[in-house]
């Protein structure tokens, strides 16, 4: 049986070292890496990591904003302002994440709760950004 049901598939972040990039979502926010090695050897054009079985954060080098030509005006989108990307955890994920940025000297803003989200109001919620100054939140339902 197939679910036809419509879900986030990937979500494209512009970054000026993919592989310091690839290094910090898998070590600072556990992460897996997916088609690093290819990427390295030149295999692929871009590294991604992976955030569930069905979801990928594609790093795609800044320097490939140029070839951006899918519509008019595509290649100005390269360092385009969103505001955050939200990953939703389990409550001990989200703790686990929380440490491993700040064992990181990983700058996190204060918890926040009850702030509104896909699923209603989450418990907690903190802000960070990665290496490249996206901005994420983290948060967890339960």
């Amino acid at each position: 049986m197939t679910d036809h049901t419509t879900r986030l598939d990937h979500v494209v972040l512009w970054v000026r070292d993919p592989i310091a990039a690839a290094g910090f979502y898998e070590k600072a926010v556990g992460l897996e890496p997916v088609r690093l090695a290819e990427f390295s050897v030149g295999e692929v054009p871009f590294p991604s990591v992976r955030v569930n079985e069905e979801t990928i954060l594609d790093l795609m080098p800044l320097a490939m904003a140029e070839r951006m030509t899918m519509l008019p005006g595509a290649a100005e989108s390269s360092g385009h302002p969103v505001n955050h990307i939200c990953l939703s955890l389990p409550a001990d994920g989200f703790d686990t994440l929380r440490s491993r940025l700040e064992e990181r000297s990983v700058p996190v803003t204060d918890l926040s709760h009850d702030s509104f989200g896909a699923r209603g109001p989450a418990r907690r919620s903190f802000y960070f950004r990665d290496p490249d100054g996206n901005v994420l939140e983290a948060r967890h339902y339960d």
